[in-house]
C-alpha cells in the first residue's frame, strides 16, 4: 500500500484514526498502530511479515541482554550477533543475486542466483534496528521493556517501507508516552496534503516524462531531450521522495510522533558536501554516527573512511555495479571538495556555485538511473555530444511549452520560498489552509482515479 492511493487516503487512514482516537488509554493506542501497521506492510507482501516480527523479536532480546551485561564481553558478543543476523537477513535477501552474478561475470561459472524476492522497506527497518541496539551497547537509550512498544517503533507505518530512517533515541519519549494536540493533528494534516501534493502533482508527472526519454532508444533521442529527461528525473527523484517524508512527518504529527527532517531544499546548494547535508539527511546521518565515526572519522583515515561510506552509500540503494558508482562518484567530489575544489568553488559568483553543483547531481542521477552500464556509457555520449545525435528537435519545444507552467512550479517548490509558504501553514491554521488542502485532496484524487503510474521510486531500497 502506498500514501497516494484511494484505498490508504479513503479507507486505510480514516479507519485507523478512529480506532486509534477512539481508544482510551495508550495501550491500547500502541495496539492499534501495531495492527494497522502490520496489515499496511501485509496489503503488498503478507509472507514478509514473518521476517519482520521475527527481527523485531531478536534485536528487541537482544538489547535486554545487553543492557543486563553492559560493561562485560558478553554485551560485545550480543552486539556482534545482532549486527551479523541483521546485515546476514539484508545481504541474504538483497545482495545474494548480485554477489551470484558478480561471480559469474568474472570467473565464468553459472551459478544459480538465488530466487529470494526483495522485502519492501528491509533496508529501512533493518538500519533502524542496528542504531536502537548499537544506541543500547554505548547506553545512550534505555532498553525498551515493552517487546510491543520495540515492535511499534520498527513497524510504524508512517515510516516502515520507505523512511525516514527514524532513531528510537528520536522518539523514546513519545513510544512511553505522547500528547496528542489539535495544532499537532491540524499541521499533520496540511504536511501530508503537501507531501501528496509533491507526490502526484510533480513525481508522477516528472516520471512519465522520465519514461519517455530515459527509457527510449538512446539513438533516437536529440542532446536536448536527454538532458531534459535527465532534468525530470532530477525532478522526480527528488519530489518522490521528500513528499513521501513529508507525508510521513505528517501522519507521525497526527498520532503524537516527531520525526526529524529528512530534506532541507537540496538543490539549492552550492557544494558536494552541502547537498549531502541537505539530501536524505537520515540515511547521511546514519552514515556518519555509525560507520565513518567509528572509523576513525577524519581522525584517522579520513578519505580510506570517506570512500568506505560512499560504496555502502550506492550499496545500500541497490545490488548494481551503477549504485557502487554512484556513491563512489559522491565520495570522489566530497574528497576533491576537502582536498581544493571548495575553495576554488568559492571565490566563484553565487549562481555558478549553484549550477556547478546541479550539473553534478544531475549526472550523478544518470549513474542512479541506468543499471546497465551499457545503456549509461551511451547517454552519456549522448548528452555529452559525443554521439552524434542532434542538438535539439521539434517534439521537445512542443513538450516544454505544453509543461511551462508545471515546470516553473517545480523549480518554484525546490527552494526556500516553498519551505517558507508550509511554515506559514502549518504554524496558523485557518480557513485558507484548509481550503488549499481540500482542493490538493481533490486534485490527487482526480489524478489517481484510473492511473496505474504511482510508484515511489524509494520502496525499492
Amino acid at each position: 500500500m502506498v500514501f497516494a492511493s484511494l484505498v490508504f487516503l479513503y479507507l486505510f487512514l480514516p479507519l485507523n484514526l478512529a480506532f486509534y482516537y477512539a481508544s482510551k488509554n495508550e495501550v491500547w493506542r500502541n495496539l492499534v498502530l501495531v495492527v494497522f501497521s502490520l496489515f499496511f506492510y501485509a496489503w503488498g507482501e503478507p509472507i514478509w511479515i514473518s521476517l519482520l516480527l521475527a527481527s523485531t523479536l531478536f534485536d528487541y532480546s537482544v538489547a535486554r541482554v545487553i543492557a543486563r551485561v553492559r560493561g562485560t564481553g558478553w554485551a560485545r558478543v550480543a552486539l556482534v550477533a545482532s549486527l551479523g543476523v541483521n546485515l546476514g537477513l539484508l545481504g541474504t535477501f538483497k545482495y545474494a543475486g548480485f554477489v551470484v552474478d558478480t561471480v559469474n561475470g568474472l570467473a565464468g561459472t553459472q551459478l544459480s542466483a538465488p530466487g529470494f524476492a526483495l522485502p519492501i522497506g528491509i533496508s529501512f527497518y533493518t538500519f533502524q534496528s542496528i542504531s536502537y541496539v548499537i544506541d543500547v551497547y554505548r547506553g545512550e537509550v534505555v532498553a525498551q521493556r515493552s517487546y510491543l512498544k520495540f515492535l511499534m517503533f520498527v513497524s510504524l507505518f508512517h515510516q516502515l517501507v520507505a523512511g525516514p530512517i527514524v532513531r528510537y533515541s528520536h522518539i523514546a519519549s513519545e513510544i512511553d508516552h505522547r500528547t496528542e494536540t489539535l495544532s499537532d493533528f491540524s499541521a499533520g494534516i496540511t504536511r501530508l496534503c503537501i507531501g501528496l501534493f509533491k507526490k502526484v502533482v510533480i513525481a508522477n508527472v516528472a516520471g512519465e516524462l522520465v519514461k519517455r526519454y530515459l527509457d527510449a532508444d538512446v539513438g533516437r533521442l536529440t542532446v536536448g531531450e536527454g538532458w531534459f529527461g535527465l532534468a525530470c528525473y532530477t525532478l522526480q527523484i527528488y519530489f518522490d521522495f521528500s513528499g513521501y517524508s513529508d507525508m510521513a512527518i505528517g501522519l507521525g504529527w497526527m498520532f503524537g510522533f516527531h520525526y526529524h527532517e529528512n530534506f532541507a531544499h537540496p538543490y539549492v546548494a552550492r557544494s558536494v558536501t552541502e547537498f549531502w547535508r541537505r539530501w536524505h539527511i537520515s540515511l547521511s546521518t546514519f552514515f556518519r554516527d555509525y560507520v565513518y565515526i567509528p572509523l576513525g572519522g577524519k581522525e584517522r583515515w579520513p578519505y580510506r573512511n570517506l570512500f568506505i561510506v560512499w560504496g555502502l552509500t550506492g550499496l545500500w540503494h541497490g545490488a548494481s555495479w551503477n549504485f557502487v558508482l554512484w556513491g563512489l562518484y559522491y565520495g570522489l567530489f566530497i574528497a576533491l571538495e576537502r582536498l581544493a575544489l571548495r575553495r576554488v568553488l568559492e571565490r566563484l559568483p553565487r549562481l555558478l556555485q549553484h549550477a556547478w553543483l546541479l550539473l553534478v547531481v544531475m549526472l550523478g542521477w544518470a549513474l542512479f538511473y541506468f543499471t546497465d552500464l551499457h545503456r549509461l556509457g551511451a547517454f552519456l555520449r549522448l548528452v555529452f555530444g559525443l554521439s552524434g545525435a542532434a542538438l535539439v528537435g521539434p517534439d521537445l519545444a512542443g513538450v516544454l511549452r505544453e509543461h511551462v507552467f508545471w515546470l516553473g512550479m517545480a523549480v518554484a517548490l525546490c527552494t526556500p520560498v516553498a519551505h517558507a509558504l508550509r511554515k506559514r501553514f502549518e504554524a496558523r491554521p485557518n480557513a485558507l489552509a484548509l481550503a488549499a488542502n481540500l482542493v490538493i485532496v481533490l486534485v490527487a484524487t482526480a489524478l489517481l482515479v484510473g492511473k496505474s503510474y504511482n510508484p515511489f521510486i524509494y520502496f525499492r531500497f
